[in-house]
C-alpha cells in the first residue's frame, strides 16, 4: 500500500512539473514571438510628413555611420537592400518620437537615410539631407 501511495505521489509530481514546464515554454514562445510580431507590422509603403523626415533625419545622422553603397546599388524606394550593407534597429528616441518608424531598420549612405523594412530587405523611404 505504501509503494502505491509513493508512486502515485512519484506521478502526481511528475506530471504537475511537466504542466509547469510546458507553461514556462509557452511563455517563453509568447515572449519571444513579441519581435517578429512588431516587425511584422512593417510595411513596404510608408509615408512620413516632411517634419518626420527632418526628425529622423536629424537624430539618426548624429549618432550613424555612413556607408558606402556597392557600385550597382541605386537607393530608392522599393530597392532591395544588398546583403553588404549594414541595417541597424531604429533608435529607440526616433522611434518613440515617430512610432511609425519603430518596426523599421535604416542604412546611412552618403547624404541619404534609407529606411528598410526588415522582413523583406526593401527600401520603404529615403530621406534625402535637405529634408
Amino acid at each position: 500500500m505504501k509503494l502505491h501511495l509513493i508512486a502515485i505521489a512519484t506521478a502526481a509530481a511528475l506530471a504537475s512539473g511537466i504542466g509547469a514546464a510546458s507553461a514556462a515554454d509557452h511563455q517563453a514562445m509568447s515572449n519571444n514571438s513579441a519581435k517578429p510580431a512588431i516587425q511584422s507590422m512593417a510595411k513596404d509603403n510608408l509615408s512620413l510628413t516632411r517634419s518626420q523626415q527632418r526628425t529622423a533625419w536629424r537624430d539618426i545622422s548624429k549618432a550613424a555611420t555612413s556607408q558606402k553603397a556597392p557600385g550597382d546599388f541605386t537607393a530608392s524606394v522599393g530597392a532591395t537592400i544588398p546583403t553588404d550593407l549594414s541595417l541597424k534597429p531604429m533608435p529607440a528616441r526616433v522611434a518613440t518620437r515617430i512610432s511609425s518608424l519603430k518596426p523599421y531598420d535604416y542604412a546611412l549612405l552618403h547624404g541619404k537615410l534609407l529606411i528598410v523594412n526588415p522582413n523583406d530587405k526593401k527600401v520603404v523611404d529615403v530621406i534625402n539631407r535637405r529634408a
